[in-house]
């Protein structure tokens, strides 16, 4: 699939630096059936949320026909390929209900060799203090001193006070209110967090990486056994796959060609785990 509109060269410099983009408004034409199937997902997943804390099912877009075909819409395909590259691999996603504060934290650290994004979907109206995602700019950037006492030193509750003597809420970050139909993008290495929201704020997102290369294959499959804690046994969902075209197939293959050791992972960890997280 052929990239229609690449992110210009400012937006790609501001990534570079600050490590988010966002795009108010992108998806305010699919947005009404983006929440009806988000919707239709939990609804046939057995699952209920009861607002005591954080649910979620992994993956989530791969397991419904129209989410899945958000990876087909130039829109969020030409994010991926502009900040991932064109042979950009998709690595799933999950969907949520968040209950109240997410502290400060980085989707994995330092720990890939290769650049991983989230695009995320946020399905209610959100604001700085009701929810809204805060990023910490530059904090993406794991080579630098700044990120670095970040990533050691960030802490931020009530219980744990962080170096700074604030509360997490406190910590200078810039805040990306968002209305549905927005879309947020970020580096996982960047420090984000929310304050304030419902106990039912609704988010998915669909996670992508940059192709590994081929010598360095046992980091792909290193980073794909990490899934396994959700008791899941492919990384992609069955209607994903069901519903590939050849040019979708092509961003999940390298994936599929090497997340085959999970059930093992699955069964190993069943011995040790009363449920799935």
């Amino acid at each position: 699939m052929k990239t229609l509109q690449k992110l210009s060269q400012h937006q790609l410099d501001f990534f570079d630096t600050f490590g988010y983009l966002a795009f108010p408004g992108l998806l305010n034409d699919c947005i009404d059936k983006i929440i009806e199937e988000f919707e239709d997902v939990w609804a046939k997943s057995g699952r209920t949320h009861d607002g005591t804390k954080r649910s979620a099912l992994v993956p989530f877009a791969d397991e419904n026909e129209y989410l899945s075909s958000l990876l087909d819409d130039h829109r969020i395909h030409d994010i991926a390929s502009s900040l991932c590259g064109e042979d950009f691999n998709y690595f799933s996603g999950d969907g949520n209900y968040y209950v109240g504060d997410t502290s400060w934290h980085s989707d994995g650290y330092n720990t890939r060799i290769v650049r991983m994004i989230k695009i995320a979907f946020y399905l209610d109206p959100v604001k700085e203090n009701t929810g809204a995602l805060r990023v910490i700019p530059g904090s993406h950037r794991t080579n630098d001193t700044f990120a670095n006492l970040l990533q050691s030193q960030l802490r931020g509750t009530d219980e744990a006070p962080s170096l700074f003597g604030i509360t997490g809420d406190q910590i200078p970050a810039v805040a990306l209110e968002s209305n549905p139909g927005d879309i947020v993008v970020f580096n996982n290495n960047l420090k984000h967090s929310s304050w304030g929201g419902s106990k039912a704020r609704r988010m998915f997102c669909m996670n992508f990486t940059e192709r590994y290369p081929d010598n360095q294959l046992h980091r792909l499959q290193e980073d794909l056994g990490e899934s396994a804690r959700w008791w899941i046994e492919r990384k992609h969902g069955e209607v994903m796959i069901k519903t590939a075209s050849p040019e979708r197939m092509h961003h999940l293959q390298q994936v599929r060609e090497n997340d085959t050791h999970l059930p093992d992972l699955v069964k190993e960890l069943k011995k040790t785990m009363k449920e799935p997280a």
